[in-house]
């Protein structure tokens, strides 16, 4: 065998993954436009986009985790078929390569070449790749390209049309100057609802061989907050961690939230009921001793208690906020005092100032509107 046989085995083995060891964010990602989770309106103009292959350029904005990148490249392989994707397809993630000299070299330079003819072909299998005669620049996070960066990309754009056309992916569309955004059809990314992620969680749990139940898939749609992304990423860690005892152990919602970094709801529940809110109905607040609701003194243990344990001061005080609004007997003027100071924690805690202070602080604020 020679060098060159050898060196083109080794390249080709490097490429090969195995797919246990795959994330499962990437071995479960969509393949077509129509496996794309919820998004129902934008997979339907894209699909008869897949019949007239006339793409204008494209602007999809939305939360993280919601299938922007992942329509975009399905769309792109069902337009061109594995072999024209690496010729025809450009992806920059714009959050490293932000600049205008990223713009006027790179991206220009893909932009003005003529794509090589390709014939349309349909496959054995009976799968079309209708193979338009232009090419497509995928901008993942548009958004943090620079001002200069994004004007010098207007004239790209109208110039090579004809030959190129661009999909910005953005998460904030506010971010991307008007004459771009007017040059684009837009598409908005809704986040998921609860069904959609539900149904996807189960055929991941089911294809991995992972008995999960209902609870535990509710926790990760909370958790998640319609990030389908995050709740994969959670759902295959918690896999691991649960494979990782002989025999293994089932997955519980506490494992979801540890794993998340969420506070577990029986902590929360526990620091409110010192703090005067009535968890379970007809039970009261709790008291001490002397039956008297407990004080300053019993505030701060309680505060000291969830430092100690290392728990996120903020997401201690997002969740306590989320329990006290979302509360059905307590008088919105209380909701409101007890969100004025969590207000004043979090900005208190974001300009780096003192977790137990401002826990301690909050809890206070919160017990003596509840009084």
């Amino acid at each position: 065998m020679s060098f060159f046989q050898q060196h083109s085995t080794k390249t080709s083995r490097k490429h090969v993954q195995d797919p246990a060891l795959q994330p499962w964010v990437e071995k479960y990602r969509p393949k077509t436009i129509d496996d794309v989770s919820a998004q129902e309106h934008t997979v339907a103009v894209l699909r008869r986009t897949l019949t007239s292959t006339n793409l204008p350029h494209m602007l999809f904005y939305g939360p993280p985790g919601t299938g922007k990148t992942s329509t975009i490249l399905a769309l792109a392989r069902q337009l061109f078929g594995p072999e024209n994707f690496r010729s025809r397809v450009l992806e920059l993630n714009a959050s490293d390569e932000r600049g205008i000299s990223i713009v006027r070299e790179k991206i220009k330079n893909f932009a003005r070449q003529t794509p090589r003819a390709a014939q349309p072909h349909v496959t054995e299998d009976g799968i079309s790749y209708p193979c338009p005669p232009y090419k497509i620049i995928i901008l993942d996070e548009a958004d943090s390209m620079t001002q200069d960066a994004q004007a010098a990309l207007r004239r790209i754009m109208e110039t090579y049309a004809r030959i190129t056309r661009f999909c910005l992916v953005c998460n904030y569309v506010t971010r991307i100057i008007e004459p771009l955004a007017s040059r684009c059809s837009k598409f908005r990314f809704k986040p998921l609802d609860s069904s959609s992620t539900s149904l996807r969680l189960h055929q991941i749990s089911s294809l991995e061989n992972i008995p999960i139940s209902t609870s535990v898939i509710e926790t990760l749609i909370n958790v998640s907050q319609g990030d389908l992304r995050r709740s994969i990423t959670y759902l295959q860690s918690a896999s691991r961690l649960s494979h990782s005892t002989n025999p293994p152990t089932e997955i519980t919602s506490r494992d979801i939230q540890e794993i998340a970094g969420i506070v577990p709801d029986d902590v929360i529940n526990d620091f409110a009921t010192v703090l005067g809110v009535d968890i379970v109905v007809g039970s009261g607040m709790q008291t001490d001793s002397k039956g008297r609701a407990p004080g300053f003194d019993g505030v701060r243990s309680k505060v000291r208690e969830l430092v100690r344990e290392g728990y996120s001061a903020s997401q201690i005080l997002s969740q306590l906020h989320d329990l006290i609004i979302e509360h059905p007997t307590l008088a919105a003027h209380r909701k409101a005092q007890c969100a004025l100071s969590f207000a004043e924690a979090d900005k208190a805690l974001c300009d780096g100032a003192d977790e137990e202070l401002w826990i301690l602080e909050a809890a206070l604020q919160v017990y003596k509107a509840l009084a």
